[in-house]
């Protein structure tokens, strides 16, 4: 099975044959599988009201385990944003009722933000419609296949972590 990578390879190869291409064969598709997959996200997210950064706030506060709250700090390493953009995307979820600001009871300076039962309805949709996308990409793997593809991805991706 062929598919446009490989004509883009075969190109690069006749035009460039002192170059070793296995890279290509991988980041190409790579490629182009993220920016498939970012258009799934949005569709995903879109159908159940928010977006995407709205998504990455809502599924660490989730993640959090009830009562569902952290840190604007804690929130900040777990969405990579800065401490302005932070501060603006709680702002704007709170407007929607879908966080909370709470003070800190272990610091008084501090406080806590909080998923609301409209957030976590939101994020819980959200999520569901998210698997569901993700889980249509996969259903030419085997369960075996898809495993193999995570290791694989995890040992590339180990060198950021």
């Amino acid at each position: 099975m062929r598919d446009e990578v490989d004509d883009l390879a075969e190109a690069w190869a006749r035009e460039r044959p002192d170059l070793d291409l296995a890279p290509v064969a991988v980041f190409s598709r790579l490629s182009r599988l993220s920016r498939h997959l970012d258009l799934a996200r949005r569709e995903a997210f879109t159908a159940q009201g928010i977006e995407s950064w709205e998504f990455d706030v809502l599924a660490a506060l989730r993640r959090a385990g009830s009562p569902y709250e952290l840190s604007p700090g804690r929130l900040l390493r777990e969405t990579l944003v800065t401490s302005g953009t932070m501060t603006n995307r709680v702002d704007r979820l709170a407007t929607r009722g879908f966080v909370e600001r709470y003070p800190d009871p272990e610091d008084r300076r501090g406080v806590l933000v909080r998923l609301t039962p409209e957030g976590k309805d939101a994020v819980d949709g959200a999520f569901t419609s998210l698997l569901e996308a993700e889980r249509a990409f996969l259903t030419d793997l085997t369960a075996r296949q898809q495993s193999d593809l995570a290791d694989l991805l995890r040992k590339l991706l180990s060198p950021f972590s």
